[in-house]
């Protein structure tokens, strides 16, 4: 037991130490956020003027709804298909072949799928702009969407389905009275999950967008405004970012844990 504890102290100071490497930055910035100063070298006091500064930037809040339209549409498109392409996955053993093309999207890096994306756009002659981004956001989401409810099927009760089939019901009210409010959970995990790697998204919007500000997302106007230097104003907009994204995928996880219990 005494050799025990000298060991058990050293793997916790070392995933003590693990922790501090990789959140003691982001709390750095969240704590530089509410600088009075505009330097992020010296604390002044404690000041909530630059998220007040953020909320009357134009060109933010542009980018802002930018970025909501982009995520909304874009989880919207990759939830159906995803939803559905998890269903006939499902529904007969797929080759691994298959399996691989599906998880392709979440595997290869975003810089080749990026530029994957924009040689087929301008094959088919496509004007870039939201609606772009929209799509190439839609084909890196289906493959997370389709592997987060194939979750739920492996425990789906497949008798409950032949049971609705042998009472008279079509495929139709099938799907949406028995299989829908099943998975419905695993599907709800996989939207927010989506719409927090459209929200985050950089190299891909990047890519695929068009010219001017009307096809600015979020994550792209913080780069524009940090290549001049980090200002309070952008830890402000990145506190709110991790805010965000946290309460988005921690409400995933939950619904994902629930769904594998």
């Amino acid at each position: 037991m005494s050799a025990a504890n000298p060991t058990q102290r050293w793997l916790q100071a070392h995933l003590g130490l693990v922790y501090l490497f990789l959140y003691g930055p982001i709390i750095v910035l969240i704590v530089l956020s509410f600088n009075r100063a505009g330097l992020p070298t010296a604390w002044t006091g404690f000041s909530t003027e630059w998220y007040g500064k953020l909320a009357a930037n134009t060109k933010i809040i542009n980018a802002v709804q930018n970025s909501l339209i982009v995520a909304f549409a874009s989880t919207a498109i990759s939830t159906v298909i995803g939803t559905l392409l998890a269903m006939g996955m499902e529904a007969r053993r797929p080759h691994p072949a298959l399996e691989a093309l599906v998880a392709a999207p979440m595997i290869i890096p975003d810089i080749v799928l990026a530029i994957a994306l924009l040689s087929f756009f301008s094959l088919l002659k496509m004007t870039l702009g939201l609606h772009s981004i929209i799509l190439a956001h839609a084909v890196f989401n289906i493959a997370f969407v389709c592997t987060v409810v194939r979750t739920r099927f492996k425990h789906f009760d497949r008798s409950i389905v032949e049971a609705s089939i042998d009472l008279g019901a079509g495929a139709f009210t099938t799907f949406r009275r028995v299989t829908l409010p099943v998975i419905a959970p695993g599907v709800i995990a996989a939207a927010l999950l989506a719409f927090t790697l459209s929200i985050d998204e950089f190299i891909i919007a990047y890519f695929t967008a068009g010219p001017g500000s009307s096809s600015t997302t979020f994550p792209m106007q913080i780069y524009a405004m940090i290549r001049f230097g980090v200002t309070p104003e952008i830890n402000a907009v990145a506190t709110i970012v991790m805010g965000v994204s946290f309460v988005l995928v921690f409400l995933s996880q939950r619904l994902n844990r629930e769904v594998e219990a």
